[in-house]
Formats: C-alpha cells, sequence, structure tokens
C-alpha cells in the first residue's frame, strides 16, 4: 500500500471518541441552544490546503510568486505540498463526516480552473472539484462554494491584478463559468473572502501577495473588489439562479491603541476601510464619508450602482478586535498597534476577544437591514512546540471557541439573524504570510509525514454539533 494510500485508510478508520475528552471548565456541548436548522460547519481554502501546485495543468498564482521570490514567509515554507488534500481529499472528508459536522465551506483555485489568460476550462482541475462534491454527498455533507480566495493567477497579476480595473470583470465571467459547470450541485455560493484583509494586507502593507504597497494601491484593488463582488452577484442570479448568493467579509470592532488624537483619528479611519467600505457599497451603494474622496479617482459613474447588490447571507469572519496606531510610514498613516485590553486569550501574539463577536455581529445587524448571516470564519491559533502529542489537548482553542459561541448564541437571543457558524479550520494549514508557524486545525496535520490528528477542540465541537442535532454522544 502506497503511503498515500495508508494516510486516506487510516483518516477513514474509527477513532476513538471519548465525550468528555477537554476541561472539565468549557461549557458542556449539550448546554448550548442554537435555533433549529442552525449550520454547523468547517471552512478552509483552496491555496491553504491542496498542494500540487504544478500538478494537472494548475500554472502559477500571486501566492506560489509571493512564496517563492523574497523573503516573505516568516517560517520560510511555502504551499507547494501543504496538507496534500489535492491526493488526500477523500479522507479528509471523512474525518469531517466522523465529526458530525454537516456544512463544508471551501474554495476553488482559479489558475487550477482556468490556468492560462483566455485559455479553456482546464478538465482535470474540474474533475478534481467534482470528486469532492461527490465525497460529500456520498458523506452527506453540504457544501458551500468561496469563488475567490485570494488565489489570483499570475497572468492576471501581469497585468496588474487588482489595481486593474478589468480584473473586476474577469471575476465576474470566472464567477459565472464556475457556477454554470457545478450547476445544481451547490446551494449556498460566496463571492469573496475577505475584501478588507486582501486590499489592505495584500496592497496597502505588502505583507501578503502581490506584496504592493501605498495608499493608491490598496483603495484602487478594494474598489475593484467590491465592483468585481457587484458584477460577480448578478452573473451568479442568472447562472446559478437556484443557490443562495452572498460573499464573506472580515468584519472587527475597530479601537484606537492609545487615546492620543492620532491613534483615534488612524483608528476611525482604518474602520471606515475595513468595515464601511466593504459593507457599505454593498448594502447603501456608497462609501463612508471619511473615505468617500479617496475612492473618487477609481469609482466610475454607476459603479456603485453595480457593487450595491441584494444578497442572500453575508458570512462574517471574526477572529479579534483590531487596535490601530498613526504611524506615517504606512498606507494612509494607519498601522497594528499595541492593545489596552486584558484579555484572557492570545494567538500569533494578538489580543483574542470573544465579546467582539457579539459587537460586530450587533452593529452589522443594527446598521446594514437586518441582514441574514453566518459566522463563515472563526478560530485559534496553537504552536507546535514538536513534542509528541504537542497540541493535541488544545485548551487555549476549546476555550476561545466555546466562549465565542456563547457571545454568538447571546446575539441570536437580542434579535440578530445568524444562521450558521463555521470553525476555521478543519485542519492545520499553510497561513500565509506565517507560514506553517501558526496552527488553527481542531485535526493536527504532521508536514513531514502529512498524518491528521484530531484534537480535543474536534471531538468537543463533535459533541456540540451532534447535541445540537440530536445525536447521541
Amino acid at each position: 500500500m502506497k503511503r498515500r494510500e495508508a494516510l486516506q485508510a487510516l483518516a477513514a478508520s474509527p477513532l476513538p471518541f471519548v465525550p468528555n475528552h477537554w476541561p472539565a471548565a468549557q461549557p458542556a456541548p449539550a448546554s448550548y441552544k442554537f435555533p433549529p436548522g442552525f449550520a454547523f460547519g468547517f471552512s478552509t481554502s483552496a491555496y491553504q490546503i491542496e498542494g500540487a501546485v504544478s500538478e494537472d495543468g494548475r500554472t502559477q498564482g500571486i501566492w506560489d510568486v509571493f512564496c517563492h521570490t523574497g523573503h516573505h514567509i516568516q517560517d520560510g515554507r511555502n504551499a507547494d505540498v501543504t496538507c496534500d488534500h489535492y491526493h488526500l481529499m477523500p479522507g479528509d472528508v471523512a474525518l469531517m463526516a466522523r465529526s458530525g459536522v454537516p456544512n463544508y465551506r471551501f474554495s476553488v483555485s482559479w489558475p487550477r480552473l482556468y490556468p492560462e489568460l483566455s485559455g479553456p476550462p482546464n478538465k482535470r482541475g474540474f474533475a478534481f472539484y467534482d470528486r469532492l462534491l461527490d465525497e460529500l454527498q456520498a458523506k452527506n455533507i453540504t457544501p458551500w462554494l468561496c469563488l475567490y480566495h485570494w488565489d489570483l493567477p499570475q497572468y492576471l497579476q501581469e497585468r496588474g491584478g487588482w489595481t486593474n480595473r478589468d480584473t473586476a470583470y474577469r471575476l465576474a465571467e470566472f464567477c459565472d463559468k464556475v457556477s454554470r459547470h457545478f450547476g445544481g450541485r451547490i446551494g449556498n455560493i460566496m463571492v469573496l473572502n475577505e475584501a478588507a484583509v486582501h486590499s489592505y494586507i495584500g496592497h496597502g502593507l505588502g505583507f501578503h501577495a502581490p506584496g504592493l504597497t501605498g495608499k493608491a494601491n490598496w483603495v484602487s484593488a478594494l474598489h475593484h473588489l467590491n465592483l468585481g463582488q457587484g458584477l460577480s452577484i448578478q452573473a451568479l442570479r442568472a447562472s446559478a439562479p437556484h443557490a443562495r448568493i452572498g460573499t464573506v467579509a472580515s468584519c472587527e470592532p475597530v479601537r484606537p491603541s492609545t487615546h492620543s488624537p492620532e491613534d483615534v483619528k488612524a483608528a476611525a479611519l482604518l474602520d471606515a476601510m475595513w468595515n464601511g467600505a466593504v459593507l457599505d457599497p454593498l448594502f447603501k451603494g456608497k462609501y463612508p464619508a471619511l473615505v468617500a474622496a479617496d475612492f473618487e479617482p477609481y469609482c466610475k459613474p454607476g459603479d456603485l450602482r453595480e457593487c450595491q447588490q441584494k444578497i442572500d447571507l453575508l458570512g462574517v469572519n471574526y477572529y479579534n478586535r483590531l487596535h490601530i496606531k498613526y504611524d506615517p510610514h504606512y498606507a494612509m498613516g494607519v498601522m497594528f498597534g499595541a492593545d489596552n485590553d486584558k484579555v484572557k486569550y492570545r494567538a500569533m501574539n494578538i489580543p483574542m476577544s470573544p465579546d467582539g463577536l457579539y459587537e460586530i455581529v450587533m452593529r452589522i445587524h443594527n446598521d446594514y437591514g437586518q441582514p441574514e448571516m453566518f459566522i463563515s470564519e472563526n478560530g485559534f491559533a496553537t504552536v507546535k512546540d514538536g513534542k509528541p502529542g504537542s497540541g493535541l489537548e488544545d485548551d487555549g482553542r476549546l476555550a476561545y471557541l466555546a466562549a465565542n459561541l456563547q457571545f454568538l448564541q447571546k446575539s441570536i437571543d437580542d434579535g440578530a439573524n445568524v444562521t450558521g457558524y463555521f470553525i476555521w479550520s478543519i485542519m492545520d494549514n499553510f497561513e500565509w504570510d506565517a507560514g506553517m508557524k501558526y496552527r488553527f486545525g481542531v485535526v493536527d496535520v504532521d508536514f513531514k509525514t502529512l498524518q491528521r490528528t484530531p484534537k480535543q477542540s474536534y471531538y468537543w465541537y463533535s459533541a456540540l454539533v451532534k447535541a445540537q442535532r440530536g445525536v447521541q454522544v
């Protein structure tokens, strides 16, 4: 038996299930009471888990180039193999199935599906996702598709990427073609993942691909992402009339690092760009007054009508509050700063604040017409110290997830229209500019052997979901 086949068999083999395999201080899984039909799930993205970056016709995306040029990745790693989900996918779906978690949000790789500019679809690339859908269907797991999760083809980046207005139209074409291929197989389709992060971190600060910096790159990229999103939603209404159409935004409360006037102003500016300049065009057809003038050079007549589209649901990615300081060395004078919050949880040297989930959900509910939302990402990073079994007893992750779910339940009790919650992520993976330094999975991945091992948070989340579904554990 080949190593790959052995790993697939191992993933599909029975797991010991110990329902009390978590600290007694955490809420019992059965203590949560979410509404009937509430969607629990896992989230991943193509580039972070698939690997196989040069196989079956796939060409380079912006992250391939970013990983292999300069010294952008903290631990020097890349995603050429990462979890090798491209080859080990059946076993990964089996792991999801045995958890009892019935929904899976994933993305597709643009350079795998359309490896050449103006070229034909890559049949081998589409065949992989067809097999994924077959596996999910066989295991009664509902697919939730995200069409663009940051993996722009390099051939479009060479034409300007998201700073080029034409990319907005290329996104709409891509979304239309992909949805037509899948037909009626996917009932929940999201257009973008985190336009705020992709534009600011990748085009304003340069810490993510494509590594651009400056205000002009940041603002133009964000506007073209908004425009492309609006055009794509319209295209999907025609090509996928059966599906619920939405998008995914990174939404966090923003606070100044200090009470200085400079930090207060910087925090207000970042809030307008991070939250307002993503949600206002979509729901209100305008940019926040504080930054509207910054978008005028890129916003042509009629653009905001294209950006404002009715969606069926909004995915909200939440991890922590943002603390912002004034720094003239960075685009628009804003930068992440130190926090003054005394919080229980810290990950990636960042304060993690579960109560901020309630804060941002209620803000969206009150300011944007009570849209239907689902928490499309929520997770906690740990660092594996290399010892055998290190990271499997992940008390910090479990406690953080438990607290977020408590605040989420409170927001629902207070009227917010939240209908789902997806953990980031089912397994440890390539964490962008951090490489494999930080681990968000509820399943451990040994990146040398690729063996998967469930952590205690996997068992706890499994027990919670099964209790909500009335399954005896």
